[in-house]
């Protein structure tokens, strides 16, 4: 008899398999969500970028290319690491610290920087650079102070050219001629000493290459240079000198750690209540066998095990069988990041059986641990009584969900105050938990959710003929099965509406402020930069009454409140000309103070000061784009820094600390296109829209992203639940024609229950999703949520008729089969 159970398993899998077929998508479901995000996380933790410019240099230091947010102290003491928007860099000093490391044959300093000449972009390095990347002199001889070498057409040995750097325009002679590879980029060498003072970065440097001994080994002479520099600058070897190339592994490192940590762990979450829900669904509609069961002997020890084994004979298999879409899923949105620029081309998608054997033990577990919470009862409860029970729902509730989805309620209903009486950051962060507080309260009060709707909306049924009276009644009297139908719909509409109308309201709020805050007639814009005298000759064409230049960036500003303390960038126009000039180009719609454009001084955005919890006057600690600390002090707030840009100061406090120092955007007012045409890509005020920074490009695209994958599973999820009720139901229908039913008083009646589960899952999702976006948005805009009607009325359709046909076409099916 100790077998009996393991039979039973396979018997009802071998014969009854409808029952098992929507375990087994829920499952696998589980299973793709989670290999998924997870191969995306394990990509984020392990990527690399393979060296170019530094592949010929064993050795290199460079600044770390993150920033340390530090918060509290002691055990609650945490850290927190943000990419840094520029390039952070060393001191020239320890150039000569490395070199005097026993195992270093020389040391070199690094500087990358632009130039322009002639009105084109020129790639800029120090001479000592190439005894690491190879390039040789075709004619000539390397360059002294006041000379330079050149890869540019044309050029010729003796040549004087004059080439405009962040000082300003200045001849030099050319020393030697560098033959140029096929399409590469116009180059400059300068001499290593004049390299450094012209870079814009007086006394710093990009990295210091270090090439060994003969017979130094790599590892060796990284030990040695660490010691020698003393820890004022990250040393590295083999792949990791990729990294101190560019900042842009660290960001996409941290877009990926974010996609397939915060969104891997939300939506591995939703999968696994989910499948469980399915799991708890699929053995409910079993309560008759298992009533039989018990009424003839079956021991509570014998029906958990039997329940465990059907498990583990499905489990197994639809968790690998996730795997396979899982990896695609991760490979098409890998290649989607690396087209959108947020993932360097050189880094792989990582691909190991770690998160491929997680997503299988998470089905298989998901799948134990709901079959035993669902088994809990029908292998507890009297022969006599599981025979009742099995003929007639169960009405009351269980005496742990209840309270805790009381709870669960009460508690989204408080967190939605707090984060209506909070702003900025915090109101935003106390929104996210409110959706998953409602989210979970109508998990737990399922059943009282559904009988409450079904009395609601099954009202006007109530009046309406036989099939309309059927579906209001079964509605009532079957809350269980109409509640783990509602479940997954209100979380699609939800969770959808949140990540997609979040993102909605923000751009609708940026295009308002940008349609009311540029009041320039004519704005010229450039990738690489302007030319310096752009300005000035902006200035001195007729009809310019006012023209400024802006030096577009970001800098990290430190957000929150407490504990709860992190770095936030935020975009930032660095201003040269005056105040004056910049109200008449820009309306900021100043809120507090003086806009006023002196040296330490700053603008800032009103709703970035409240999160920052500053006000005018008071100095403002954060982070210049290459990781410098600064205190300005705070001279103004305004209200269009969405459309505009977040922070405002003098463009001389930031072209140290940027890359480029030349002005990206000029902005005019008077004059005519014609004569502005020729500096650059000329927009008027109607046709210029603010070009979004690649993180709220790629925020507004993941979100939609997310809300997809979310939406999508949870709406497999409810189509699945949906077909396996219908199909449980084949007697309930057969009996409904043996009374005289028709064929279609049967399918009317489904479709109206099919309408009174789409529609409840519609209101109630929709109401969660508003008490998130209206706090979310009031803290982070002021405005309310824009909700596009088109937008939201596809989501209202998708769900209406996904709810029809995942009930008309089986239930078709099941009544030509009791005919």
């Amino acid at each position: 008899m100790a077998f009996v159970p393991n039979g039973l398993a396979r018997a009802a899998v071998r014969f009854k398999p409808a029952a098992f077929a929507g375990t087994f998508v829920a499952l696998m479901m589980a299973s793709l969500i989670v290999a998924a995000c997870g191969i995306l996380l394990e990509t984020g933790l392990r990527a690399s970028v393979p060296p170019t410019r530094y592949a010929g240099a064993p050795v290199v230091a460079a600044a770390d290319q993150e920033v340390h947010f530090v918060t509290g102290s002691g055990e609650s003491r945490s850290e927190s690491s943000t990419p840094l928007p520029d390039r952070a860099r060393l001191d020239a000093s320890l150039v000569a610290k490395a070199a005097s490391a026993p195992g270093a044959r020389t040391a070199v300093a690094d500087v990358t920087f632009p130039v322009r000449s002639g009105g084109k972009d020129v790639t800029a390095h120090g001479w000592g650079s190439t005894a690491f990347t190879g390039e040789k002199l075709g004619a000539g001889r390397a360059p002294h102070p006041g000379e330079v070498a050149l890869a540019t057409p044309g050029a010729a040995v003796g040549d004087r050219v004059t080439l405009t750097t962040a000082d300003g325009p200045r001849d030099f002679r050319v020393s030697g001629t560098v033959r140029a590879a096929q399409g590469g980029v116009p180059t400059a060498w300068f001499a290593d000493s004049e390299a450094v003072r012209v870079s814009g970065h007086p006394g710093r440097i990009d990295a210091v290459a270090v090439l060994p001994k003969a017979g130094v080994s790599d590892a060796t002479l990284k030990s040695q240079v660490a010691q020698a520099i003393g820890g004022k600058a990250e040393v590295h070897t083999g792949d990791d000198r990729g990294a101190a190339e560019s900042s842009a592994l660290a960001y996409a490192k941290e877009m990926l750690t974010a996609l397939g940590g915060s969104f891997g762990g939300i939506a591995a979450l939703t999968a696994v209540f989910t499948a469980a829900g399915t799991v708890a669904l699929s053995v409910g509609q079993r309560a008759r066998e298992y009533a039989l069961l018990r009424a003839i002997g079956t021991t509570p020890r014998q029906i958990r095990r039997t329940i465990a084994t059907e498990t583990l004979l499905v489990a197994p298999l639809a968790g690998a069988v996730g795997v396979l879409p899982g990896i695609a899923l991760a490979t098409w949105w890998f290649g989607q990041l690396k087209e959108k620029g947020a993932i360097p081309e050189a880094v792989d998608l990582s691909l190991s059986p770690l998160p491929l054997a997680a997503a299988v033990g998470v089905a298989v577990l998901t799948a134990l641990g709901a079959g035993f919470m669902a088994a809990r009862r029908p292998s507890r409860i009297k022969p006599g009584q599981a025979l009742s029970e099995a003929s007639v729902e169960r009405v009351r509730l269980g005496w742990i969900r209840t309270p805790l989805g009381v709870a669960a309620a009460v508690g989204g209903a408080a967190l939605s105050g707090i984060a209506a009486s909070t702003s900025g950051d915090d109101a935003a962060n106390a929104a996210l938990g409110v959706v998953m507080l409602f989210m979970l309260a109508v998990a737990l009060l399922g059943p009282l959710v559904a009988r409450a709707c079904a009395a609601l909306f099954g009202l006007p049924l109530r009046r309406a003929d036989a099939s309309g009276f059927l579906a209001a009644a079964n509605s009532r009297t079957n809350a269980r099965r109409l509640a783990s139908a509602i479940t997954p719909i209100v979380l699609a509409m939800a969770f959808s509406s949140v990540l997609v109308f979040m993102h909605t309201s923000e751009d609708q709020v940026a295009a308002d402020q940008q349609r009311e805050g540029i009041t320039a007639d004519h704005i010229v814009t450039s990738d690489t930069g302007l030319a310096p005298g752009a300005l000035a000759e902006a200035r001195g064409t007729d009809g310019v009454t006012s023209a400024v230049g802006l030096l577009k960036t970001s800098v990290l500003v430190p957000v929150g409140s407490g504990g709860d303390r992190w770095l936030q960038s935020a975009s930032t126009q660095g201003v040269t000309g005056t105040a004056a000039d910049l109200t008449k180009v820009q309306d900021l719609s100043v809120k507090t103070g003086t806009l006023t454009l002196g040296r330490g001084e700053i603008a800032v955005d009103a709703a970035l000061a409240r999160s920052a919890h500053v006000q005018t006057g008071d100095r403002l600690a954060l982070h210049l784009p290459d990781g410098t600390k600064a205190s300005p002090r705070i001279v103004a707030t305004y209200g269009r820094g969405l459309g505009l840009s977040q922070v405002t100061l003098p463009a001389a406090d930031l072209k140290q600390h940027v890359t480029s120092a030349f002005s990206t955007e000029l902005w005019a007012r008077g004059g005519s296109a014609r004569d502005l045409s020729g500096l650059g890509t000329l927009k008027d005020r109607d046709g210029y829209a603010t070009a979004q920074s690649l993180d709220r490009e790629l925020n507004a695209w993941a979100n939609t992203t997310m809300a997809a994958v979310l939406g999508g599973f949870a709406a497999v999820a409810a189509v699945n639940t949906l077909v396996m009720t219908v199909l449980d139901r084949r007697r309930e229908l057969g009996t409904l024609r043996l009374i005289g039913s028709t064929r279609r008083q049967v399918l009317r009646m489904i479709r109206w229950e099919a309408l009174i589960v789409a529609v409840a899952g519609i209101v109630i999702g929709s109401a969660i999703a508003l008490a998130t976006l209206v706090p979310m948005m009031n803290g982070l805009t002021g405005e309310s949520p824009y909700i596009p009607p088109l937008v939201y009325g596809s989501f209202v359709a998708a769900i209406l008729l996904l709810g029809l046909a995942a009930t008309t076409i089986p239930a078709r099916r099941a009544l030509k089969s009791t005919v």
